[in-house]
């Protein structure tokens, strides 16, 4: 996977177009055009932009795929964290018991699946 595949995967997961993402991070449509191409590379001040623009992207990962080092601990520290943690209901979720109660139907719209590489999986059921 290339630096150009990973900007796509960041714009999907915002649901940005192109020049949506351009006008974001500060750059110019034609650039993230290019580098999307694979015509160009992104420039420093490019990746700067993105990082500053988006502050939870890892400089690493988007440089080489790979997860750093620091958020593999903060991702295991999270989980064993939360292993011990009791699972307690809001009230969105008391509310959407009482609708069970109702006999009101829900049809799933989309499931994401994300891996600890920070890539993703998009499911959409099939519409009959």
């Amino acid at each position: 996977m290339e630096i150009k595949d990973r900007l796509r995967m960041i714009m999907d997961s915002h649901k940005l177009n192109a020049g949506s993402f351009a006008d974001k991070i500060g750059v110019q449509r034609s650039n993230v055009s290019h580098v999307l191409s694979g015509r160009n590379k992104p420039s420093f001040d490019f990746v700067e932009k993105l990082l500053r623009a988006f502050p939870r992207v890892s400089a690493e990962w988007l440089f080489t795929g790979k997860q750093g080092k620091k958020e593999a601990e903060d991702f295991e520290l999270l989980t064993d964290k939360l292993a011990g943690v009791p699972v307690r209901k809001s009230g969105f979720d008391a509310v959407c018991e009482d609708d069970k109660a109702f006999g009101t139907e829900k049809k799933i719209v989309k499931t994401l699946v994300f891996y600890d590489d920070f890539t993703f999986d998009v499911f959409l059921p099939n519409e009959k």
